[in-house]
């Protein structure tokens, strides 16, 4: 991040608006399928109560990804429309550009996070997506995120950069 008070500091921590959680999903285990749920806990240092990354070491605590980018993702896999779960992501989110959190703190409800990596595609979208569905994904996995404080997600909550 530039040095606060420069105008790249103040280009890089405006937005437009908040965003917006428009879908929770856990992963239970490996190779099942993706749980859908209107609210969630999230443990500080470590992820999401039921997800089977929930006990982890937290840099990836929660998976998130731009709802704007499911239907760019469907089209160059050679598909009307992609579902959700079908990219075993915890949180799709609305509104906010996520890249724009990748090494920033935000908060979505009441739950703090930092937004620690890029969540790029794995082999597993081939099988899920189609041939080509790793490169379909490019660009477009989504975010990654410690959470900071705990708290509750829930369907709805906003999504919203935080000063450190």
């Amino acid at each position: 991040m530039p040095p606060p008070g420069t105008d790249l500091h103040r280009l890089m921590t405006r937005f437009p608006r908040a965003g917006t959680v428009d879908w929770i999903g856990l992963r239970p285990a490996r190779d099942v399928p993706m749980r859908e749920v209107d609210a969630v806990e999230a443990v500080a240092g470590a992820g999401l109560v039921g997800d089977r990354y929930g006990g982890g070491s937290g840099k990836r605590g929660v998976t998130l990804i731009q709802a704007e980018h499911l239907p760019a993702i469907a089209a160059l896999a050679g598909h009307a429309a992609v579902a959700a779960a079908t990219l075993r992501r915890n949180l799709v989110v609305s509104g906010i550009v996520l890249a724009a959190l990748r090494g920033n703190r935000f908060r979505i409800g009441e739950v703090l996070l930092e937004g620690t990596d890029s969540c790029d595609p794995c082999s597993r979208m081939e099988a899920a997506l189609g041939e080509g569905g790793y490169n379909a994904m490019r660009g477009m996995g989504g975010l990654c995120a410690r959470i900071l404080e705990g708290g509750t997600l829930r369907l709805g909550d906003r999504v919203e950069w935080v000063a450190a």
